[in-house]
C-alpha cells in the first residue's frame, strides 16, 4: 500500500509519511533521498536551511527517477533570517541550493522570542505563498499562543505546525488549537530521537525504541518498535517524517500499511505520555535570533 495524502488548508495535499534528513551529511543525504524515492516509494522529503544539506537533497531528487511534481519537498527558514526582507532573501537561497523552481512547503523553523518580528516574518511567508514559489507555508515549534497570534493577525494561516511529538510528548494542546483552525500537525523526532539526543534544558535521551510496551506491541504484530511508533502517528492523523540514512531502515519505516494498532495497543501507548522532551522547549530557545 502507498502513503495516504492529507489535504492541507492551502488546498494542496501532503504525503502523510516522509523522509527526514536532520543531521545527515551530504553524501548520506543524497543517497538516502535517491534511495527513498526510487527504491522505497517515498514521495515526501523534509529538509531545512539549518541542516546544511539542501543541495544534497536537490541532487538526490534530480538523480532519482521521480518526477518533480510527484515529490513533496519541505524546507525551513533559519532563525537568523527572521524579518521580512531577510526571510525573502533566505527563501531565494534555499530554492537555489535545492535547484528547484518551487517548494511544496516552507516553514518558519522556530518562533523565537520577539512577536513583532515574528509577524513580519510571517508577512514574508504570506508573500512567498502568493508568488506560488511555495505551494504552502507553515511553522515549526509553535505553541498554542504562537498559533493564536497568527489567527489574531488575520490573513493566511499556517498549513502545518511541525513540532516535537511522540508517545512521551503527545502535544494535546497544540493539536487541539491547530485542529480548531484547520492547521495540520507534523511530528519531528517521531521515534523519540536517539539514545544520545537530549539537547534541551530539561530534555532526556530517547527511550521509546527500547521501551518494553512498544516492543511487546511490535512482537504481537511482527513489527519493529520503529514501525509501531510510525503507525501510532499515522493512526492519530499526524504527518510523520522519520529520519534514516540506512537503506534497510528507510524501507522498513514505510512498511507500515499492512497492520493496524488495536484499541488496546493505543491504550497501552497512552500510558507513556509523561511530557518528556528530547529537544528544547520553544519558549526557551532563541538560538541564532537576529539582533
Amino acid at each position: 500500500m502507498s502513503t495516504a495524502n492529507l489535504k492541507l488548508n492551502s488546498e494542496t495535499t501532503i504525503p502523510q509519511l516522509g523522509l527526514g534528513v536532520w543531521q545527515a551529511a551530504d553524501d548520506e543525504t543524497e543517497h538516502a533521498v535517491r534511495y527513498a524515492l526510487d527504491e522505497a516509494n517515498y514521495r515526501h522529503i523534509d529538509t531545512a536551511a539549518a541542516y546544511g544539506n539542501e543541495e544534497a537533497v536537490g541532487r538526490g531528487i534530480a538523480g532519482s527517477s521521480a518526477s518533480r511534481e510527484d515529490v513533496f519537498v519541505t524546507t525551513k527558514l533559519w532563525n537568523a533570517d527572521h524579518g521580512y526582507e531577510p526571510a525573502l532573501k533566505a527563501f531565494d537561497v534555499s530554492l537555489g541550493k535545492l535547484g528547484l523552481d518551487y517548494v511544496d512547503l516552507y516553514l518558519i523553523h522556530w518562533p523565537l522570542q520577539n512577536d513583532e518580528r515574528l509577524l513580519r516574518t510571517w508577512d514574508a511567508l504570506e508573500k512567498i505563498a502568493e508568488s506560488g514559489r511555495a505551494k504552502a507555508v507553515g511553522v515549526c515549534n509553535f505553541e498554542p499562543r504562537h498559533l493564536e497570534l497568527l489567527v489574531d493577525r488575520g490573513g493566511l494561516l499556517p498549513a502545518v505546525d511541525q513540532v516535537e511529538l511522540h508517545p512521551h510528548l503527545t502535544q494535546r494542546a497544540i493539536r487541539e488549537t491547530a485542529g480548531k483552525h484547520g492547521i495540520a500537525v507534523e511530528s519531528w523526532s517521531p521515534l523519540g530521537g536517539t539514545s544520545s539526543s537530549g539537547w534541551g534544558k530539561r530534555s532526556k535521551p530517547n527511550t521509546l525504541l527500547t521501551d518494553d510496551t512498544i516492543a511487546a506491541i511490535g512482537e504481537r504484530h511482527g513489527k519493529s518498535p520503529a514501525q509501531v511508533l510510525i503507525r501510532w502517528h499515522l493512526q492519530n492523523g499526524l504527518i510523520v517524517i522519520p529520519k534514516s540514512v540506512h537503506d534497510e531502515r528507510i524501507s522498513q519505516n514505510i512498511d507500515v500499511f499492512d497492520f493496524e494498532l488495536t484499541a488496546d495497543d493505543l491504550t497501552d501507548i497512552a500510558t507513556l505520555d509523561d511530557g518528556v522532551r528530547v529537544g528544547a522547549h520553544p519558549n526557551e530557545l532563541n538560538i541564532g535570533a537576529p539582533d
